[in-house]
């Protein structure tokens, strides 16, 4: 198609971005991660290092602190982070690449200026609220309320399964203004320590252990006429819009956990003895090898092909996206799944790397869309 170039490698720019990551991710998170697992929670000194090496600030303008970074870097960030710990990157990701985009693309100048510095610099971190006890994949279904007073609103909403929700300066609350239905739903921005904003207790976790996830209750809190984030009754298609970055983040992540348990699994069965000689002197340990790697390279083609076609504004962008969503979740969870079965009895040991990547992969099929949503993205038009 005239316009777009088909290049099916990193350019220098974006090859050297990836290595940058990969030094930062080897110095400053490798060394704090078994004590985030362990705590249960996101090193706060972090932030303020991620934010220094330019790492929360891909996607905001120059003018606030940001800029230099397209979605390919955001894949590639994503990426390297969770080759080291998807609770870690869960994390960085959804304040900088989940709900910080809200504001970029839709915040008035005023809250532009109020949030977009200080959560590129990692001085605030942000949640996106959108989630209820009866509303996942449905985002259209939101049953949060806003009540409309003289000089603003009064929102009343309970939240669940909230990233960042004990972390966050600022939450994107997604709420009810309108009729039922995908035309009724607004956006705002809400500090976290607004009266009436509370949030319960950690939530227990099968994977992402390092990452804060709760419940958010709203209850009656007051916000004013200018902290609703772009259009009033517009806001399930502003979370539409935001969901195209959030999936390459997340299909970043699957690259990550299945790339760091290839490399573990070529390492062990490289050093580990049966029958006399290496693992890998079987062919059927080579062969398994080579399937995860033609799997791990096939979901990163799809992967950075839907990133470069978001950037440009492709028109086959969005089912890029959603391909990219599933197959990256798809080719993760299969990978940390074979490496688990290469390492034996090591790998089901609670502490082990692939045991952890093993817990934190199956989310990728879940948040952000599930598998069943990016199927029937692909599959619209198909029964008519």
């Amino acid at each position: 198609m005239e316009g777009y170039c088909m290049n099916w490698e990193l350019d220098a720019e974006h090859d050297a971005f990836r290595d940058t990551c990969r030094t930062f991710v080897d110095r400053e998170v490798r060394p704090l991660v078994d004590a985030a697992e362990s705590a249960g929670t996101f090193p706060d000194e972090l932030w303020k290092r991620l934010g220094a090496a330019g790492l929360l600030g891909l996607v905001t303008p120059e003018e606030h602190g940001g800029g230099g970074g397209d979605s390919v870097t955001v894949a590639l960030l994503a990426e390297e982070l969770a080759r080291a710990s998807g609770g870690i990157a869960v994390t960085a990701l959804v304040s900088a690449y989940m709900a910080a985009p809200h504001v970029v693309r839709h915040g008035t100048a005023a809250q532009q200026e109020r949030w977009l510095g200080p959560l590129a610099s990692g001085e605030a971190v942000a949640s996106i609220a959108v989630t209820e006890p009866g509303t996942g994949s449905d985002v259209a279904g939101v049953t949060s309320t806003a009540r409309r007073t003289d000089d603003g609103w009064v929102l009343n909403a309970r939240k669940m399964y909230i990233t960042n929700a004990g972390l966050a300066d600022l939450l994107v609350v997604a709420a009810r203004t309108g009729d039922a239905g995908r035309g009724g739903v607004t956006l705002f921005l809400v500090e976290a320590d607004a009266p009436g904003v509370s949030t319960g207790t950690p939530l227990v976790k099968m994977g992402w252990h390092s990452s804060d996830t709760r419940e958010v209750v709203l209850d009656d809190v007051v916000v004013g006429a200018d902290d609703v984030l772009g259009e009033e009754n517009r806001g399930f298609y502003q979370i539409m819009e935001a969901f195209q970055l959030e999936r390459i983040a997340l299909a970043g992540m699957g690259l990550g956990h299945a790339a760091e348990c290839l490399d573990l699994a070529l390492q062990y069965t490289r050093e580990r003895e049966a029958f006399g000689a290496p693992l890998t002197h079987l062919q059927t340990i080579r062969h398994k090898l080579a399937t995860m790697e033609i799997e791990l390279e096939s979901a990163r083609l799809v992967t950075y092909q839907a990133a470069a076609r978001l950037d440009a504004g492709h028109p086959e962008a969005g089912r890029s996206v959603a391909r990219a969503k599933y197959v990256a979740a798809i080719a993760a969870n299969r990978i940390v799944d074979d490496a688990v079965q290469l390492f034996g009895g090591a790998g089901f040991v609670e502490e082990s790397p692939v045991a952890r990547h093993y817990r934190d992969a199956r989310i990728l099929r879940i948040g952000g869309g599930t598998d069943e949503i990016q199927l029937e993205i692909l599959t619209r038009g198909m029964a008519s």
